[in-house]
């Protein structure tokens, strides 16, 4: 007997029991009559337990004669698959999957045709892994492992709907070379990327130098300004050396309301000569004389080199003089100037010729 079975009994035998018990006193029994009533209420319990001890008789008699026949076991079998080539959707890199097959067959109507379940259930679950595999990137491998674990988890019909197949033990790597090249690949384009955006950004600070800061002098003066906003007379100082700045920028001469702040030799060398003469542009630094045998013969000479060097800091007493002197004779000979590199040098070292003092063109 079970515990709600109990419960139900005790509740009905008291609940008859007040019964018996108030209408006995109501109708006043005599003494004999509660015995009897007692003996009643026994056998109503009694008889309330064996019903309900019937029915909720689990199995039926008849049906404990025979012995439980056993179900039969469910047949599942398997095969391991390796290093099968899935695509990616990057061409000629295919991942290399692995995995355990595991197949059951279905009930086929009689009179099927004979067939290879093994070879059914791996088509079927190549071709499923095929599906998630073709439009992924071959960099996201060990992520495309778990998906793929989850995809072929669980037993599906095949196309012929003979066996149900899944996967288990899924592997999905790509090789170390791809991998290797992959990685080059993505570095070249990551270097090739910052590459781009360092020449834009050049280009951009070109073209802010060159169309903005450098249009024209007053352009050049106010962005002068804007950086040292509390040197306003470093700005008058410097307004020679900006529109120099400005006309080299543009491969033009200076402004000439400006010509006269600019520096002797560059405003010298920028203006236009005053005639067509070839002589006279070549004293503005440009040009040689007619006959190509280097520099002209020009009293001036030797005084705008010294006034370079005052514009540049220099004086007598320098001890770098010598060595700036060196430099200058040096770029003026790249530039195939032998005979004024030459001219130079003689003007400061103490051990030129006895005659280097002089123009080289009056020696021809």
């Amino acid at each position: 007997m079970s515990s709600g079975q109990k419960t139900m009994t005790v509740f009905v035998t008291v609940i008859l029991g007040l019964i018996l018990v108030i209408f006995g006193l109501w109708s006043a029994w005599p003494l004999w009559a509660w015995p009897a009533a007692t003996a009643l209420l026994a056998i109503i319990a009694a008889g309330t337990n064996k019903i309900l001890t019937r029915e909720h008789d689990e199995f039926p008699r008849e049906l404990t004669l025979t012995p439980d026949v056993p179900s039969p076991p469910i047949q599942r079998q398997e095969q391991r698959v390796t290093d099968v080539a899935l695509p990616s959707v990057v061409t000629d890199y295919d991942f290399s999957f692995s995995a355990t097959v595991r197949w059951m067959l279905v009930e086929a109507e009689y009179g099927a045709p004979l067939i290879n379940p093994g070879g059914l259930a791996v088509d079927a679950v190549l071709q499923r892994a095929r599906e998630v595999t073709a439009d992924q990137l071959p960099t996201h491998s060990t992520l495309l492992q778990h998906r793929l674990d989850a995809a072929l988890g669980s037993m599906r019909l095949d196309p012929t709907e003979r066996v149900l197949a899944m996967a288990q033990d899924v592997s999905l790597v790509l090789p170390d070379l791809d991998r290797e090249r992959l990685a080059r690949l993505s570095n070249v384009r990551k270097d090739e990327d910052l590459w781009e955006h360092e020449r834009n950004y050049e280009r951009n600070k070109r073209a802010y130098l060159g169309d903005d800061v450098l249009k024209d002098t007053g352009s050049a003066v106010v962005w002068w300004l804007s950086k040292n906003d509390d040197q306003v007379e470093g700005a008058v100082d410097r307004i020679g050396l900006l529109a120099s700045l400005s006309a080299a920028a543009h491969n033009d001469t200076i402004d000439p309301t400006f010509q006269h702040l600019a520096a002797p030799w560059f405003s010298e060398a920028t203006s236009p000569p005053a005639n067509d003469d070839p002589a006279a542009t070549y004293d503005q630094g440009y040009a040689e004389a007619p006959d190509g045998a280097g520099p002209l013969d020009d009293s001036d000479a030797e005084p705008s080199v010294d006034t370079l060097l005052e514009w540049l800091g220099f004086d007598s007493e320098d001890m770098d003089v010598t060595l700036f002197a060196e430099r200058l004779a040096e770029l003026a000979g790249l530039h195939g100037k032998t005979e004024a590199a030459q001219w130079i040098r003689a003007r400061f070292d103490d051990r030129a010729p006895e005659n280097a003092e002089e123009d080289p063109e009056q020696d021809e």
